[in-house]
């Protein structure tokens, strides 16, 4: 059977460094009440307001390309989950392939929020498995703070800046993405959205006075909805593919609130050993959080293991999907 592998991983995150005590002289909060209810430390800030999430993505790219030796003429798709594009349109994706170099490839985003990866990811196993396309980057990249209020204290503490790259391709040797399930429900979007600067209600002198360009969460519902539905997807793809605490060799989780991934992998079974996690240097990254985890353990990775990424984001968005690691 043919299917999209993982031959490599990419990815940056910015130099600039926002601690929990440089949020306590911002908002009313201090660091053990942020490490309690999130396990965040730290997250990084790209500060330069001249550069977008093109540039963080066109790094990890092309750590991607570098790190796999894969000339960019031989791509032949981009996919790019982002929830802070550079610009309403041309997409993110499309700015990325130009300044990577990839001239030949089909090119697109993918918005769903924090399920943006995993969403982008499952759409291009599938371009992969049809035979239409060979080699594709699939990127996730989000400049949240681009789009934060630093004096709420609901989303501050949460948010942070970088992106992660994978590059997939065909193979029939059994390992690769082997399974899937992706969900949603707009009911969701009221808990968590960004209020203006989309059609519904333009920007102006009214919407920037009221600061309506910011991201807005109503953290308890997002809170029990992430906790139910990310572990009930993952259960339900580990027991579709007879997956169990025994052959599951790690759990990728979205980086939200490690109250979230702890939940999830308690219904699975999981050990603490067996977990991804990185969101007490990155905070959450949006779409980048899955693509960092498996850039920053692809040292530990080996071939023909089970991996199951799971995610939940705004929208509300959620999914999980199963893959075998290795070529």
């Amino acid at each position: 059977m043919r299917r999209a592998i993982i031959k490599g991983v990419g990815g940056y995150v910015p130099e600039d460094v926002l601690t929990n005590d440089m949020l306590e002289r911002m908002v009313s909060t201090n660091n053990q009440w942020i490490l309690e209810r999130t396990g965040i430390a730290q997250r990084r800030i790209l500060k330069d307001k001249t550069l977008g999430s093109s540039f963080m993505a066109t790094k990890a790219a092309e750590t991607l390309l570098k790190n796999t030796n894969t000339d960019p003429s031989q791509i032949d798709l981009v996919i790019c989950a982002t929830t802070t594009p550079d610009h309403v349109f041309p997409a993110t994706a499309n700015i990325v392939s130009d300044k990577a170099g990839i001239k030949q490839a089909f090119s697109f985003d993918v918005s769903a929020a924090c399920s943006g990866f995993l969403y982008a990811l499952y759409t291009a196993s599938k371009y992969i498995e049809s035979g239409s396309h060979q080699k594709a980057i699939v990127i996730g990249v989000d400049k949240m703070s681009s789009i934060i209020d630093y004096a709420d204290r609901a989303t501050s503490i949460i948010f942070g800046d970088g992106a992660g790259a994978v590059l997939l391709e065909a193979s029939e040797s059994g390992n690769g993405i082997i399974d899937g399930q992706m969900y949603s429900d707009g009911v969701g979007a009221k808990h968590l959205h960004q209020k203006a600067g989309g059609s519904a209600i333009p920007p102006s002198k009214h919407t920037i006075d009221q600061r309506l360009h910011f991201a807005y969460q109503e953290g308890p519902a997002v809170f029990k909805w992430a906790v139910t539905k990310m572990a009930d997807v993952t259960e339900e793809v580990m027991k579709r593919n007879g997956l169990t605490a025994d052959n599951l060799d790690w759990l990728v989780p979205h980086q939200a609130n490690k109250r979230i991934i702890d939940a999830t992998a308690r219904r699975a079974g999981l050990a603490e050993e067996k977990v991804m996690l990185n969101i007490e240097k990155y905070g959450n990254t949006t779409s980048g959080t899955l693509p960092l985890c498996l850039y920053d353990y692809q040292s530990q990775l080996q071939d023909g293991q089970n991996l199951m990424l799971c995610a939940f984001g705004g929208g509300f968005t959620w999914g999980a999907l199963y893959l075998k690691w290795g070529s």
